[in-house]
């Protein structure tokens, strides 16, 4: 276990586990409610934010952390006008988030190398900052997750009935889709901020495959994300290869092992 020795290797572990915990944790929410391209809608926003700090001097992983609420703001905002049409406002949101990134980063034409890192993901990038960001604002999160989960279930299950029950379903919403921002802007500095939707996606997909609860799903979920990430960022260490990929890549792995067992169970029996 040398690669301990290595201060950066410590933070990027860190703030991996943080990031497993928190985008795995909201991706089954988020699966369960067939709202999966919220994750990559997000994830372009914040892609936009790095663009901008880079471009008027700030910290990038500042600019992705406002720009991602910004988003969720203004997905909750679209979705209110197109309420049979909920896809629309992702839609519009991850292009224009997209298209923002893509004029920012040509006016800066300087920064491209750091770009990258903020796109696939970086071991040696993670600084003491923001491993107390990530673990400071994942623990606001989680703890937000624990005290609305009852709200959460319920509308994850029937939203209408939720309402009818007295749950304020949209404040409630907004409010989810808002940790769900943060969620993704906190991974970004690991996952980078084309692939942080996987490690949302791909877990809580495993965890569907595998669970016959609820609270399983989550706990399979969470056991799959941190898997893939310690997994992952070993590997990369080993290689020099790039984090995120790697990480994603290895829940793939797991979530096609996963689809052939049952395949071949089901076959069999």
């Amino acid at each position: 276990m040398y690669i301990f020795s290595f201060d950066f290797m410590q933070r990027a572990f860190i703030a991996g586990t943080a990031a497993a915990i928190l985008t795995s944790t909201m991706g089954v929410f988020i699966v369960l409610r067939r709202m999966s391209l919220v994750g990559d809608t997000l994830s372009h926003a914040s892609l936009a934010g790095v663009a901008f700090g880079m471009l008027f001097g700030f910290y990038p992983f500042y600019g992705a952390l406002i720009f991602s609420v910004f988003a969720a703001l203004l997905i909750e905002f679209i979705r209110g006008a197109f309420q049979k049409y909920a896809e629309v406002s992702l839609a519009v949101v991850m292009s224009g988030g997209m298209s923002l990134a893509v004029v920012l980063i040509s006016l800066g034409k300087s920064f491209n190398a750091d770009l990258f890192s903020y796109l696939f993901g970086s071991l040696v990038a993670v600084s003491p900052s923001d491993v107390r960001v990530i673990t400071g604002v994942g623990l606001f999160i989680m703890i937000s997750i624990g005290v609305l989960s009852r709200e959460l279930f319920s509308i994850t299950l029937d939203e209408e009935a939720a309402r009818l029950s007295g749950i304020p379903v949209r404040a409630v919403n907004m409010y989810f889709t808002m940790l769900t921002a943060l969620a993704v802007a906190l991974s970004v500095r690991i996952v980078g901020t084309l692939l942080v939707s996987a490690l949302m996606v791909i877990p809580a997909a495993v965890s569907l495959q595998t669970a016959k609860s609820f609270k399983a799903a989550l706990f399979i979920a969470v056991g799959i994300a941190l898997f893939s990430v310690v997994f992952g960022l070993y590997i990369s260490f080993i290689w020099d290869l790039a984090p995120g990929g790697t990480i994603v890549l290895t829940a793939v792995a797991i979530l096609i092992a996963v689809i052939f067992i049952k395949g071949v169970r089901n076959r069999w029996k």
